[in-house]
């Protein structure tokens, strides 16, 4: 072993987090080693606080403190149209647009058989349930333009169609392989201007 137990056992868990190899694990534990030790402190009791206080959305899915969310509960809101998107990170980057005003609906992630992440591993049977009412008269799927984002759509859309729900597609502004989290304003404003029926 060439750390301390506890340094070794830091780097090991910061290494869980996506996007964070061995090396970039390192330099985040000796950089937290070595601020001081309220910072540490600090940031344990945000992800513990964050971990407790936070909780899906019982209508929409989505991470909130309340249920339900800020968004659901807003009578300004659309009732009428429904966005549906992958994580709950992507309802963040479209409420940066401040174009939609309609409802979200958050999957927590795309059909993937590679991954082994079929239809049954998402939230779309909390979808339909949505539908029964009659409110909704257009469901616009947002999901990422890459393969698994693609596939889930069409599966969706095949879904939704038979019901007499209007089913729209978010033009592709966005570049293929991309997510919605990275896209600038601009771009997906213009992706919602474009949406087509599919």
């Amino acid at each position: 072993m060439y750390y301390a137990e506890p340094v070794a056992k830091l780097i090991e868990e910061l290494a869980k987090l996506p996007g964070i190899g061995p090396k970039t694990a390192q330099r985040l534990a000796f950089h937290l080693l070595n601020s001081p030790r309220e910072e540490g402190v600090a940031l344990a009791r945000a992800i513990v606080e964050a971990k407790d206080k936070t909780r899906y959305c019982s209508v929409c899915c989505n991470i909130t403190e309340q249920d339900p969310c800020h968004v659901c509960t807003d009578t300004a809101r659309k009732r009428g149209i429904l966005c549906v998107v992958e994580e709950p990170r992507d309802v963040v980057a479209l409420e940066k647009t401040r174009e939609f005003k309609g409802l979200y609906h958050v999957l927590h992630g795309a059909i993937s058989p590679m991954d082994g992440i079929g239809p049954e591993n998402l939230r779309i049977k909390e979808l339909l349930g949505r539908m029964g009412d009659g409110t909704v008269q257009e469901v616009v799927l947002a999901t990422n333009p890459n393969v698994e984002g693609e596939a889930t759509a069409m599966y969706i859309a095949r879904l939704l169609k038979p019901m007499g729900i209007k089913v729209t597609r978010i033009a592709h502004g966005l570049p293929v392989g991309g997510d919605l989290e990275y896209a600038d304003e601009v771009t997906l404003i213009r992706a919602f201007e474009g949406r087509r029926e599919i």
